[in-house]
């Protein structure tokens, strides 16, 4: 792979999966939150709540991202260091706590506000060069 194609596969592929885990993130919250609170944990229980998941249109689109994103971190990994790769990908938890905030209308208080905040600031201190 040519030295200039590499920095910017890495990027694409953080974009990817951070994006992807994002996404997933986003539809699983979304779904289980109109599923609701599991409390029947006996064998046939069990069978009930992953028979609904299945035919949940998000939570399978969800596990769709999921893998993309896993997939997408395991090729990051062949070309970035895996203390570069980690640390840029925790940008989601940013994006996830905002978009909480504005598409799932969560209350987010001063503290989750920080630590979003000392994230962005550890993802820009390791991806900075």
């Amino acid at each position: 792979m040519a030295a200039q194609a590499v920095p910017l596969m890495k990027e694409l592929l953080v974009a990817t999966v951070v994006l992807s885990t994002v996404i997933a993130d986003l539809l699983q919250s979304a779904e289980m939150k109109r599923v609701g609170e599991h409390t029947d944990f006996r064998p046939s229980g069990i069978q009930v709540l992953l028979t609904t998941m299945a035919r949940k249109k998000f939570l399978v689109l969800a596990v769709f991202f999921m893998a993309l994103s896993f997939f997408a971190f395991l090729k990051l990994l062949t070309i970035a260091d895996l203390s570069y790769a980690v640390p840029v990908s925790a940008l989601t938890i940013v994006i996830d706590t905002i978009l909480a905030k504005i598409l799932l209308k969560e209350r987010v208080d001063w503290r989750r506000w920080t630590g979003a905040t000392l994230v962005a600031a550890g993802v820009y201190l390791v991806s900075a060069q």
